[in-house]
């Protein structure tokens, strides 16, 4: 941290005090700090060794172009691509007053008054993001093959996924313009203050495509944070889609943002699929990236609820009490450590470490249930497969993506509920009652 502190003072001619690492950012290092003279600065940058220098540089230029088009943005202060100033391609921006923790956002009584027309305040600025000019350099694929190029890249298939893709292809609407996409734009990626939002963070997967994917991504149910409300967690979608008319001079259709909220659901479940791969790789060991790789199944449940498939209530058999190891068990000493870390590392720790524990502990609890109801459900879930006619879910996945199968059919859709359920249960078992 020294060696950062030190190099943030030669580029900014400042005295830097105050330099932390913040909770937020799987792909990117975020820092914050304050610079005498300058104020409270906030650093964005790549981890080093794994710089990214196009994209900071299109991040930066994406921050202005916003800020000039009347979204509510960080002001730019510096920004490099030259990994000899501060190890990485970075960029740094002015402190924006508000909260960005989504529990808070959607919780607390000081953002009661706010919340109401957060959903069309969202609509608002979304329409002013993709009413701004064509960046030069945003990149312009067909996002759901670039969703399926990153699944395959993976290898590892599994039946929703292919269900999911299959509705995606035969349900695919006209688009509805071409425009800057955010691509990550959410509740979590926003600054909001009592007094409405204030600012539109994290631009590093902006492109160029179809506006409704940024309405479509706010609404996936992963960004709503245990709200019953899909916008974001803060209103409806009809509420989005009225403040959207009032700057783009045109509605939304709601079936189309229904299919991009579909795609989005499908785009998160591979995206934590890749974000474990970095972390299983060993590019990139992290334990919140591979806590990510847990939540795969969390979007699969939003998957099959979204395309009507009936969620369950599963079936939590634990194994039988362990003989030869004796007490304490396996399960027994993974809650101790979980309890440790939360009772005592959490409240004496502050920032990312405490972030990071809280992580730590939350995985121990998705092994501690494992420990319990694993076996039964591998039992259980190897049946399912051999009914089907098949041993794995990857050859149950290959005869969806083929057509061997009708991922409709129902035999087959109760199969991967029960598969899905199962995982949840281990995963994060409070998500089956909705949060």
């Amino acid at each position: 941290m020294s060696e950062l502190a030190e190099a943030l003072r030669r580029r900014l001619g400042a005295e830097i005090t105050g330099l932390r690492r913040l909770s937020g950012g799987a792909s990117r290092e975020t820092w914050a700090f304050e610079a005498r003279p300058g104020g409270r600065l906030v650093l964005r940058r790549d981890p080093p060794g794994e710089g990214r220098p196009e994209e900071m540089a299109l991040e930066a230029a994406l921050i202005r172009a916003a800020g000039e088009a009347g979204v509510p943005v960080p002001r730019l202060v510096d920004h490099s691509t030259d990994t000899g100033v501060l190890g990485s391609p970075y960029l740094i921006t002015s402190h924006v007053d508000g909260e960005t923790i989504p529990r808070r956002l959607l919780r607390d009584p000081e953002f009661a008054g706010v919340r109401p027309g957060l959903a069309a305040e969202l609509g608002r600025v979304a329409a002013r993001i993709h009413a701004m000019p064509l960046v030069p350099g945003l990149s312009e694929v067909d996002p759901l093959d670039a969703v399926v190029r990153m699944y395959d890249a993976l290898g590892q298939p599994l039946p929703s996924l292919e269900i999911g893709l299959h509705w995606l292809r035969a349900h695919r609407p006209g688009p509805s313009g071409d425009t800057v996409v955010h691509g990550d734009f959410r509740t979590g990626n926003l600054i909001v203050a009592p007094g409405g939002l204030a600012a539109v963070l994290d631009w590093e997967l902006a492109h160029r495509g179809d506006p409704l994917e940024d309405l479509g991504w706010l609404c996936v149910k992963a960004w709503r944070f245990g709200s019953p409300l899909p916008a974001g967690g803060f209103g409806s979608r009809d509420e989005l889609l009225d403040g959207y008319a009032e700057v783009a001079g045109f509605r939304p259709d709601p079936a189309a943002l229904h299919w991009w909220e579909v795609f989005g659901t499908v785009r998160w479940g591979v995206m934590c699929l890749h974000q474990a791969e970095r972390h299983l790789s060993g590019r990139t060991r992290s334990v919140e990236l591979a806590a990510i790789g847990r939540r795969v199944c969390e979007q699969e449940h939003d998957l099959l609820c979204a395309l009507g498939v009936p969620g369950g209530a599963g079936d939590a058999v634990a194994a039988a009490t362990p003989d030869l190891h004796g007490r304490p068990s396996a399960v027994d000493l993974v809650e101790a450590v979980a309890e440790f870390l939360r009772t005592e590392v959490m409240p004496g720790t502050e920032g990312r470490l405490s972030f990071q524990a809280r992580v730590a502990a939350n995985v121990l609890g998705v092994v501690e249930r494992e420990l319990r109801l694993g076996a039964a459900q591998e039992a259980r879930h190897g049946e399912r497969l051999a009914a089907l006619g098949f041993r794995s879910h990857a050859e149950l996945a290959a005869a969806l993506r083929t057509g061997r199968l009708d991922p409709f059919d129902e035999t087959v859709l109760n199969a991967v509920r029960e598969d899905v359920t199962d995982r949840l249960l281990v995963a994060n078992p409070r998500y089956l009652d909705g949060g």
